[in-house]
């Protein structure tokens, strides 16, 4: 009786011990913004609308292809940088409207998605990126140092950028495509 109470003790002390770890470290999957609080408490540390898009310059995941992608300051188009993870089930679920967006703008809006490359494993991203079909660039975090700088701390988070780098939305979650699309029309009109 003594052993197994112990056990369960040991076993109850392990589960609470995962649980800590895994509420403390790391990224999450957000299929929301996440709480009141939770937003309040990041507020003052994430770039926001009307903020200029902090710059960086990152290779393309299908390493045959030997490109590097920038962003930060003016250009030519609207851009979406979009960052996500093959493991992230809310990522699973925007991937398709992500690949409509960039079939239906493509020649107003760019489309880089940054793939957590620190947080994931490679081959399961190429794995997520051909099963979806992408044709948009698809890039690498692999030191975690963009998503730090974007303050990504959950996925999928994407930001719509001007022409002129300032941001003009932080979008955390998944959001419909009819949102999208009103807010990629406002973008490409102002």
């Amino acid at each position: 009786m003594k052993r197994n109470l112990f056990i369960l003790i040991i076993v109850a002390a392990a589960i609470a011990a995962v649980f800590v770890y895994t509420n403390d470290k790391g990224p999450k999957a957000s299929n929301a913004g996440g709480t009141a609080e939770q937003g309040q408490e990041n507020d003052a540390a994430k770039p926001k609308p009307g903020s200029k898009a902090p710059a960086f310059k990152l290779a393309a995941l299908d390493d045959k292809l030997n490109a590097t992608y920038e962003a930060g300051g003016p250009r030519d188009k609207v851009l979406i940088v979009n960052f996500w993870a093959s493991w992230c089930g809310p990522c699973e679920l925007e991937a398709p409207d992500l690949k409509t967006l960039n079939e239906k703008y493509k020649d107003k809006v760019d489309l880089y998605a940054v793939n957590a490359t620190k947080y994931d494993v490679v081959r399961n991203a190429k794995l997520f990126v051909k099963e979806h079909e992408f044709t948009f660039p698809v890039l690498t975090d692999a030191d975690g140092k963009v998503g730090d700088e974007y303050k990504v701390f959950s996925y999928p988070i994407s930001f719509v950028i001007g022409r002129d780098g300032t941001i003009i939305e932080r979008i955390e979650g998944v959001k419909p495509l009819e949102d999208w699309e009103a807010l990629l029309d406002k973008a490409i009109a102002g």
